[in-house]
């Protein structure tokens, strides 16, 4: 049975969503359990509403938490004890196989680099996510592509981002079923002499490597079109990225409901195109997804979203468990030293 340690503390919605998750995951079908790390009087609040499997679902006691106001490390440094360390701890210690949080993103990142190992290779983590494409990727036609990094790492260098490309690789094989992720650089040009020096150099290195189907550089207009499965970016760049492509579909959907609200003939375009519009809120839906992966550590480590409900927890929880039964650190270590 695989076990999964999940941070129920720091997130934007509290405690319940998360317990509610858990306790969903433990009365369905599978070998996965989980560890629900937080204050045990408030978790115990929560179970007692529930139904869930207690041999599937158990509590351990953490002191505090890290808020999303807290700067990470000094929060991380005051409370020894707290939920996030907590977790980070039972999956070190070989208690839980996974460690899942919706905290303080950057006090997820610092535990794990406190708690955890650097894959041999790895100088840098990274945080990926997906996003929404036109293409569809994968047997089963998934509608959204893997980039990263997106927030853990704002200056890399080029070997940096040949780790990412291998770490992108692994997790789109292993999670996506995609046997050769097509994989590119983010530049502002399609040739090899196109972005900055570390772009050229990692494009470079990256030419015939073993572990990477690389395809070469790809530019911003590529994004949304889903010409390649796997984005490699530095953080700062792909945070960026991540951000507008967000704000895009929110400002889409304002200006939908406003066109909606104002003009007779708009009001039927719309009803017309009503399913189209479902299926973009689906694509851009972050709660199916579960959670973005933080990659370079040997253990599997899900970020989910601040706000996530009981099903996105569902979902991370479910993530975790796929990545640790396929072994994904295993086949980056792989991908790195072969």
């Amino acid at each position: 049975m695989i076990t999964v340690a999940l941070d129920t503390m720091g997130s934007d919605g509290g405690a319940k969503p998360l317990v509610e998750g858990a306790a969903w995951l433990s009365r369905e079908d599978g070998d996965l359990s989980v560890i629900l790390v937080g204050e045990e009087p408030v978790l115990s609040e929560h179970l007692a509403e529930l139904r869930y499997d207690p041999a599937r679902l158990s509590v351990v006691h953490a002191e505090g938490a890290v808020s999303m106001e807290d700067k990470p490390g000094d929060a991380l440094d005051a409370r020894p004890d707290c939920s996030v360390l907590t977790a980070a701890r039972l999956v070190a210690e070989g208690e839980a196989d996974a460690l899942v949080s919706a905290g303080n993103t950057g006090a997820v990142i610092l535990a794990a680099s406190r708690t955890f190992e650097r894959l041999p290779g790895i100088r840098r983590g990274a945080l990926a996510a997906v996003y929404p494409t036109e293409q569809r990727h994968g047997p089963r036609q998934d509608p959204f592509a893997l980039m990263l990094d997106v927030g853990a790492t704002t200056h890399c260098s080029a070997q940096d981002l040949v780790g990412f490309a291998v770490m992108g690789s692994a997790y789109s094989r292993i999670i996506s079923d995609i046997e050769r992720p097509r994989v590119a650089l983010l530049s502002n040009g399609t040739e090899p002499t196109k972005g900055t020096p570390i772009i050229v150099e990692a494009h470079r290195m990256l030419t015939n490597h073993r572990a990477v189907n690389f395809v070469g550089n790809v530019e911003g207009l590529d994004i949304p079109r889903g010409t390649v499965d796997v984005v490699i970016c530095d953080g700062f760049l792909g945070n960026v990225v991540l951000k507008m492509l967000e704000g895009v579909s929110e400002v889409v959907a304002d200006l939908a409901r406003d066109a909606y609200a104002r003009k007779f003939l708009w009001k039927m375009g719309l009803t017309m195109l009503s399913q189209g519009l479902r299926q973009i809120r689906t694509m851009t839906d972050w709660k199916q997804y579960g959670g973005a992966p933080v990659l370079g550590f040997d253990h599997v480590v899900i970020k989910a979203h601040g706000r996530s409900n009981a099903r996105a927890v569902r979902n991370a929880l479910k993530v975790a468990a796929k990545a640790v039964e396929r072994g994904l650190a295993q086949e980056i270590a792989s991908g790195l030293t072969g």
